[in-house]
């Protein structure tokens, strides 16, 4: 279930409900394959669109989807205190504290 999307310039959030048994990689690819075929088919840019090769994907509590399609939104004024670079960066030192050396995230 797709709870919420937000579509800054240089980056994308997205907060879903998954099953157990589905990867954040099958998603990512998934919402990549389908979006650059969208995009290049409708020439929404100019050359051909790739996404980067990286991504991050988190758990939120059930309890926080509310918190977190806020976050989402507000993403503009956010951006103007914090660049994406900043966030990104304090994210993954805060994020990876929780991952334990040969764990995969």
């Amino acid at each position: 279930m797709l709870f919420s999307v937000y579509a800054n310039p240089e980056h994308v959030h997205f907060l879903i409900s998954e099953s157990p048994d589905d990867g954040e990689n099958e998603f990512a690819e998934i919402i990549a394959d389908s979006t650059s075929k969208f995009i290049n088919d409708y020439y929404l840019c100019k050359g051909i669109f790739t996404w980067q090769q990286r991504c991050s994907a988190v758990s939120v509590s059930k309890t926080d989807v509310k918190k977190v399609c806020n976050y989402f939104l507000n993403q503009p004024e956010h951006h103007k205190k914090h660049t994406f670079e900043e966030e990104y960066m304090k994210f993954t030192r805060l994020y990876q504290q929780t991952i334990k050396p040969g764990e995969s995230a």
